[in-house]
């Protein structure tokens, strides 16, 4: 899927180094649900888990020909909703801002008709902390609306969480 000169395309194994690194990222880190640093063993199994399952997706993000993020999918079994669970860019990817801005926008379109296209999703779901003004911001753009709110737990702390969804 492409959208604004971002492409969607499914994860292989020679992505697995940048997407550890990535992830680990503390601007990344700082919005995950889970924050801790990812060991490359706990990274290992994670990646080996992906190989036996259907109902999770994981994509890479180019931008202007350049592996630059991650999106990963999740089905729910009981209907035609994809919940959207990752959802980020290299922080140290990107020089411009503007350019950081496109990835990012570029990365929600092909996002969404990826889960049209490829998940045949009725309706694609996402949770964001509160505090994760930016990508909450963004979602709400493209015409996500709020579901619901509630309270996690991570680490010793609690935030609140924003449960957004919109159809493709």
């Amino acid at each position: 899927m492409s959208a604004q000169g971002t492409v969607l395309r499914r994860a292989i194994d020679a992505d697995a180094a940048a997407i550890l690194r990535w992830r680990n990222h503390p601007e990344v880190r700082r919005v995950m649900f889970t924050d801790h640093e990812i060991s490359a063993a706990e990274h290992a199994r994670w990646w080996t888990s992906l190989k036996v399952r259907d109902d999770y997706h994981l994509l890479v993000i180019e931008h202007g020909g350049t592996p630059c993020g991650v999106v990963t999918f999740s089905r729910c079994a009981d209907d035609d909703t994809a919940w959207l669970w990752g959802f980020y860019l290299d922080p140290d990817g990107f020089s411009d801002g503007l350019e950081r801005l496109r990835a990012w926008n570029g990365m929600e379109l092909a996002s969404l008709a990826w889960a049209q296209t490829q998940l045949g999703a009725s309706e694609v779901r996402c949770e964001v902390f509160t505090f994760n003004t930016a990508v909450l911001q963004m979602h709400l753009r493209h015409r996500f609306r709020e579901t619901g709110r509630y309270q996690r737990r991570r680490g010793e702390a609690v935030f609140e969480v924003v449960q957004l969804a919109r159809k493709p």
